[in-house]
């Protein structure tokens, strides 16, 4: 197995194309060819990591957290993010970031706080835009059924719980190929008309290169007509924060024990209490103060998340309970999600969870 039948696996679950673009995911260090001997996960890639997959063997790191986040002019060794890039060099070790695609995917970070949290109900809080496109194209008749069963094949025509959908308009196409053509229909320098079915398909963007090589390579004509469009739809199943339900409503002090106690967190700082029930409650990992809104325009009794400055707090305006439980906190249970899943991708050798804390805050 080399690096990049993991990075396959790891695009299953979370495709990188869903990042946020601010992000830097990806393979950061090293080959993505390089045979691997071992695979350590974990949440952040800290020096004291790197010798941890020295010490158990393992030459790929997969990280939550992407060490190299803005560029490097240099690397000397001067700061931490230095010495883990140069340390990881020295001693070929790959180093993979997720990142902001495991917060957008459906069974990713957010859904992990809620199945923590035994939340019921649960959807995406903030879908994405933009990530579902659209095929048109134009087949002869007899070769419909071929081209659409291939693009299902590979995952095109998926909509929410149903799978196999198209739209299709039977006409005529007419065409003309010049001397240089090769027509596989018809005779070159003559109007040809052919009974056609136009299909269109949607389909998730991170699949359009796939779409379009099983397209060409499916369709009979020298040269396909098609057009893709990318919708304004929202995605359903990519997107950041989820919101769910408790199956009983608790009061607040009770819902901030139970958070703190669930969570494992040492200290929760939050806003002002309600005097209400809280019974729906959205989450975002990491910091969501870009979610606040969101999760008050869903009618959320209570928003969980990490990184609140002072004057986010005031934005609770006496309509959502805001509860910060830490950065390190709302992420923690990260690597337990990608080592169970690439567990059971992956059974030849084992995957080895991390054992350092790198939680950098620390609680008196």
């Amino acid at each position: 197995m080399i690096v990049q039948d993991v990075i396959n696996h790891l695009e299953e679950l979370a495709p990188l194309a869903y990042a946020e673009d601010f992000d830097n995911v990806g393979l950061l260090v090293g080959n993505k060819t390089q045979k691997i001997t071992g695979i350590l996960v974990t949440l952040d890639t800290l020096e004291a990591v790197v010798d941890e997959a020295i010490q158990t063997n393992c030459n790929l790191i997969i990280s939550f957290h992407p060490i190299i986040f803005k560029g490097l002019k240099k690397i000397t060794g001067k700061n931490y993010v230095e010495r883990v890039v140069m340390k990881a060099i020295k001693h070929d070790i790959a180093i993979f970031s997720i990142h902001t695609a495991l917060d957008n995917t459906l069974q990713g970070v957010n859904n992990m706080i809620c199945n923590q949290l035994e939340l019921i109900k649960n959807r995406i809080l903030i879908p994405q835009s933009e990530t579902i496109k659209k095929l048109t194209t134009y087949v002869p008749k007899n070769e419909a059924e071929q081209l659409r069963t291939a693009l299902f094949k590979i995952g095109a025509g998926n909509i929410g719980n149903y799978s196999d959908c198209s739209f299709n308009v039977e006409g005529y196409g007419t065409y003309k190929g010049n001397e240089n053509s090769n027509p596989t229909k018809g005779k070159k320098n003559k109007t040809h008309t052919e009974k056609e079915t136009k299909i269109s398909v949607t389909y998730s963007k991170h699949l359009e290169s796939e779409v379009l090589q099983t397209l060409f390579k499916t369709h009979s004509y020298e040269e396909v007509a098609y057009e893709i469009t990318t919708l304004e739809n929202k995605n359903q199943n990519i997107g950041m924060g989820m919101i769910g339900e408790f199956a009983e409503p608790m009061d607040e002090s009770n819902f901030l024990k139970y958070l703190k106690t669930k969570m494992n967190t040492g200290c929760i700082k939050h806003s002002s209490f309600l005097n209400k029930k809280i019974k729906k409650v959205a989450v975002l990992g990491g910091s969501g103060s870009f979610a606040i809104n969101a999760a008050k325009a869903n009618g959320a009794d209570a928003f969980v998340t990490a990184d609140l400055k002072y004057h986010d707090f005031f934005t609770a305006e006496n309509s959502i309970l805001l509860a910060d439980i830490g950065h390190y906190e709302s992420e923690q249970f990260t690597k337990n999600l990608l080592v169970a899943y690439l567990t059971k991708k992956i059974t030849n050798f084992a995957i080895i969870l991390s054992n350092i804390d790198t939680n950098p805050v620390k609680y008196f």
